[in-house]
C-alpha cells in the first residue's frame, strides 16, 4: 500500500507538472488561457509591479533553496527521500499556479511587430524555444528530473542511484540548453508589454543566478570532470571555444 502511495504522489506530481508546463507556455503566448502575461488581475502601475516583483521572486527563492544540496539534506529528514523530488516539483508548480493567479496587467506595449515576416519569426521562435527546453529535458533524464524515476524505483524495491551520463546533442552546445530554451521562449514574442518584459528581465535575472548556483554545486558533485566540461563548452549561448579539446568523458548538468 505504501508503495502505491508512493507511485501514486509522484504521478499526480508530474500530471502537475505538466499542467502548469502548459499554462505556462499559454500565459506567455496570450492563448486560451483566462488570465495571461497580459490579461491578469487590473491594478494601478504601483501595485502591479509590486505585486509581480514578488510573485517571481517567490518562485525563484522556493525554487533554487529546494535544490540546494544543504536543504536536501535537512529536508530528507521531514520529507522521504522517495518524494523528495516529487515534492520540489509539487512546490515549484503550486507557486506557478499562485503566480498565473495573482498576475496584475501591465498593459503598455513596449515593442509590437505587424510586418508579417518578422511577427511570423517571433512566434517561430517563441515555439522553438519552448521545443528547446522540453528536449533538453529528455538530454539528461526528464523521468528522474520530475521525479518519476525516484517513485518507479520505490515501487520496485530499489535504492535510487544518480545517474551517469555524458554531454549529448545539445548539452554539447551549451551546458545548460534548458535555460537557453527559456530565454528564448521568454523574450520572441512580437508583441511586448510592460508586464511581458518585467516577466522576462526577472526570470532572466534569476536563471543566470540560478545556474551560477548550480554549477558550483555541479563542480562540487563532479570536480575536475566538470570544471573541464565548463572549459570546453560554454554557458547557456552556444558561442564557439576555438581552443576547445574533445573529451571521451563529457559530463552534462543533471538539472
Amino acid at each position: 500500500m505504501k508503495r502505491l502511495l508512493i507511485v501514486g504522489y509522484g504521478a499526480v506530481a508530474y500530471l502537475l507538472f505538466l499542467a502548469a508546463f502548459l499554462y505556462l507556455v499559454a500565459f506567455l503566448g496570450n492563448f486560451w488561457v483566462p488570465r495571461s502575461v497580459d490579461h491578469g488581475i487590473s491594478a494601478p502601475i504601483g501595485q502591479a509591479v509590486l505585486v509581480n516583483l514578488l510573485l517571481l521572486a517567490a518562485f525563484g527563492v522556493q525554487h533554487s533553496v529546494m535544490a540546494r544540496p544543504a536543504f536536501k539534506a535537512w529536508w530528507t529528514r521531514v520529507v522521504p527521500s522517495t518524494i523528495e523530488r516529487s515534492t520540489y516539483v509539487v512546490l515549484s508548480s503550486a507557486v506557478l499556479v499562485l503566480l498565473y493567479w495573482q498576475w496584475r496587467t501591465m498593459p503598455t506595449v513596449i515593442w509590437d511587430v505587424w510586418q508579417p515576416v518578422g511577427r511570423t519569426a517571433l512566434w517561430a521562435l517563441f515555439w522553438l524555444g519552448w521545443a528547446i527546453a522540453l528536449a533538453a529535458t529528455f538530454m539528461v533524464s526528464h523521468f528522474d528530473l520530475f521525479g518519476l524515476r525516484q517513485v518507479y524505483l520505490a515501487w520496485q524495491g530499489k535504492p535510487y542511484t544518480h545517474i551517469g551520463f555524458h554531454a549529448r546533442w545539445l548539452y554539447k552546445l551549451v551546458r545548460h540548453p534548458l535555460m537557453l530554451g527559456f530565454f528564448i521562449a521568454f523574450w520572441a514574442t512580437p508583441t511586448m508589454t510592460a508586464g511581458h518584459v518585467l516577466f522576462s528581465i526577472a526570470m532572466t535575472g534569476y536563471i543566470l543566478i540560478a545556474t551560477q548556483l548550480e554549477e558550483h554545486d555541479l563542480v562540487g558533485a563532479l570536480g575536475d570532470e566538470y570544471r573541464d566540461y565548463r572549459r570546453r563548452v560554454p554557458m547557456v549561448l552556444p558561442w564557439p571555444r576555438p581552443h576547445a579539446t574533445p573529451h571521451p568523458t563529457e559530463a552534462a548538468p543533471q538539472g
